[in-house]
């Protein structure tokens, strides 16, 4: 049984709220933009397309794997040059697609929890992806924000949980790492000397091939601030 941590680190994307309805509206909103305001460009590269150059651009440039921002916006600048655009309006894009990417609708056991948890342990977001707190509405939870575009290296490193840790004031053992990804965030924890909780929604076995499992196996957030709080959980 892993014992009670002094902070918390919290993976926000499939931990928190389910991405990928984000990530579905926001490239809707960029392709609706285009369609208004460059129809020659929304032409050659509908969403599908887009999401083919961007993975392109991901293969290709290894060094940007940490920065999923970056990798977008050299993504639109391509696309407008393949239709003879020198100028992109990557800022404008950008926005477009920044607001509707951070319009997630929260697990609804996600704010309750985040409440209790925050009212007594020191909790920082750790993050590959370029999810904004602020904009989400709730940044109040946290101490800190660590996201992988900020360190220059993301998950499973072990850098960014230490440099995580670093900012908490704790070492690493004294850290309970959640997160809902077995390699990202349970793997590279682990091996970061972080404790692990793993939010597993859908009730998944430990994937085998990944060594130990995590110290915390949970169907949600909830179930976190239950252990959190229970009396009986060694100190």
């Amino acid at each position: 049984m892993v014992h009670g941590p002094l902070a918390l680190t919290l993976d926000l994307d499939d931990t928190l709220w389910p991405v990928l309805p984000a990530l579905e509206r926001a490239d809707q909103a960029v392709d609706a933009w285009l369609e208004q305001h460059y129809p020659e460009v929304a032409r050659a590269w509908p969403i599908t397309a887009m999401r083919q150059l961007r993975a392109r651009v991901a293969a290709e440039r290894l060094d940007l794997a940490h920065d999923f921002t970056t990798q977008r916006q050299l993504t639109l600048r391509r696309a407008f040059e393949a239709s003879g655009i020198a100028d992109a309006p990557v800022d404008a894009l950008w926005e477009i697609y920044f607001a509707a990417r951070n319009q997630v609708q929260l697990f609804p056991d996600s704010e309750p929890a985040l409440q209790r948890i925050a009212a007594r342990w020191p909790l920082a977001s750790l993050t590959n992806g370029n999810a904004d707190l602020r904009r989400i509405g709730i940044e109040r939870h946290f101490r800190h924000h660590v996201c992988a575009r900020d360190h220059g290296v993301g998950k499973p490193d072990r850098g960014i949980f230490l440099a995580a840790a670093d900012l908490l004031g704790v070492e690493p053992g004294q850290v309970l790492h959640v997160g809902d990804d077995p390699a990202l965030d349970m793997v590279g924890a682990r091996d970061a000397g972080l404790r692990t909780a793993w939010i597993n929604r859908q009730g998944e076995p430990w994937p085998p091939g990944m060594g130990p499992p995590p110290d915390l196996d949970l169907p949600d957030m909830a179930a976190l601030a239950d252990w959190l709080d229970a009396p009986s959980r060694p100190d």
